[in-house]
């Protein structure tokens, strides 16, 4: 076992030789958005996104699903699975079965599998002094998805919201795992819970620069609107007794730092030389801090300095 869990990393790893490593996750979660095939095509996807964060490729998965049979149709069971059948097809991923339980709730995600060579696997450590923090998508996707169970989203916000969450991060993977030297993936615990986890494990502080976090088209709205996730307000809690600098921050740009995200974005510690070849190659991608010798583990948010 090269990684296990003792580690704060997205996912498990195992050398098979000198040549070749496993690298193993699990994730699943209850729907977060009304279609079936959306859902379904989601949860892969998140799935997929830890091996990535490790610079892996995923080789094989196998479902895993609870299901209310005397509350849904199984049609609905159906379209889930197709949903991520499609999902697996699209990155080359061999979805080999799965296992459904009968539950009071619906949940479904993926067991996957993957490979590294070498080993070579990106982990949250290794982030050096002077690095660029690079994020590969915006955020939102947890204030937005609760304002769509409210009833409340507008339409025009469904189809970004969407597709952010349907984007595999396998492009940015490949492009960050030969320059990155510290990498992980944006979910449940929000930009900051993440971002700590990172300075934690590299012994070393961050800046964050507020006000050039991407965020989705909307996001700001539902922040306003008060559309705020329970996993929001549990976050928040932990990390303003980690965080500094929050007395210039916005109150919506506040909540987006800690909004669990469904399928966001790789978080990347790159050197200063390869961050413009890495932006040329990942649109949407975009510079939100850097890395600091110290204090270990901690953040201070700023605004970013300005362009000379």
């Amino acid at each position: 076992m090269l990684l296990g869990a003792d580690s704060l990393d997205d996912a498990g790893v195992i050398r098979v030789s000198e040549e070749l490593a496993l690298v193993q996750t699990v994730d699943f979660f209850t729907p977060i958005v009304d279609d079936p095939e959306d859902f379904g095509f989601i949860a892969a996807i998140n799935a997929f996104s830890d091996l990535y964060a490790m610079g892996a490729e995923p080789l094989s998965a196998l479902a895993v699903c609870g299901f209310p049979k005397d509350v849904l149709p199984l049609a609905v069971l159906g379209k889930i699975f197709a949903g991520a059948a499609a999902a697996c097809a699209l990155e080359g991923v061999a979805l080999l079965g799965g296992h459904t339980v009968k539950s009071p709730e619906l949940f479904y995600g993926l067991a996957v599998t993957g490979t590294v060579e070498g080993p070579r696997f990106l982990t949250k450590a290794g982030a050096l002094a002077e690095d660029a923090l690079l994020l590969t998508k915006p955020l939102g996707t947890g204030v937005l998805s609760t304002w769509l169970k409210r009833g409340s989203l507008p339409p025009d916000l469904m189809p970004p919201l969407l597709l952010s969450m349907k984007t595999s991060n396998r492009q940015a993977s490949q492009v960050l795992r030969t320059v990155a030297h510290a990498l992980t993936d944006v979910t449940g615990f929000g930009l900051l819970g993440h971002a700590w986890e990172m300075a934690q494990a590299s012994h070393r502080g961050l800046e964050i620069f507020w006000d050039r976090v991407p965020t989705l088209k909307g996001a700001r709205a539902a922040a306003e609107a008060k559309a705020i996730p329970g996993g929001l307000m549990a976050n928040r809690k932990w990390v303003e007794q980690r965080v500094l600098g929050w007395e210039e921050v916005p109150e919506p740009v506040a909540v987006l730092l800690c909004d669990p995200q469904t399928s966001g974005g790789l978080l990347a510690a790159v050197p200063p030389e390869a961050v413009e070849g890495a932006l040329a190659q990942l649109p949407g991608a975009a510079v939100v801090g850097k890395v600091l010798e110290g204090p270990a583990g901690t953040i201070r948010l700023t605004m970013a300095p300005r362009r000379q």
